[in-house]
């Protein structure tokens, strides 16, 4: 069963734009232990919001795992995940994360409670709800 996980990107390092552009990219340099272990969880086809960190603090779009269980190119000591991903959709309204933080069904989420974590898994019920404010 896909599970689904939110992705944080400095938009002025790695936009939406940019993973468009390419149509697959590497997430990789995170070096947190508790955002390795979300992206060594990670599957292929699971779902990923992909959140504007920084410049606009939104959640602009649905990317998905291409490939799973990848070491990170850019950590020669080979203890650092990545994962590929592949853009999907833009979401029609971004979600801002005063939105998200306005939201009660959402004050749980790993965005509000754990918001230094770049990369964060997501509950089926916030995934609805989220698409649901980005009116899909």
């Amino acid at each position: 069963m896909a599970r689904y996980w939110l992705m944080k990107s400095e938009p002025n390092a790695y936009s939406w734009d940019d993973l468009v552009a390419e149509g697959e990219g590497i997430w990789d340099g995170v070096r947190n232990h508790r955002a390795k272990n979300n992206l060594a969880a990670m599957e292929v086809g699971d779902q990923v919001f992909f959140y504007h960190s920084n410049i606009g603090k939104e959640i602009v779009g649905i990317a998905e795992v291409s490939e799973a269980g990848l070491l990170d190119p850019t950590d020669p000591e080979g203890k650092w995940a990545a994962v590929k991903v592949k853009p999907k959709t833009k979401l029609p309204n971004p979600v801002t994360l005063k939105a998200v933080k306005a939201e009660p069904l959402l004050a749980e989420t790993e965005l509000v409670k754990l918001s230094r974590l770049s990369v964060a898994e997501v509950q089926p019920d916030e995934w609805s709800t989220i698409l649901s404010m980005a009116g899909i």
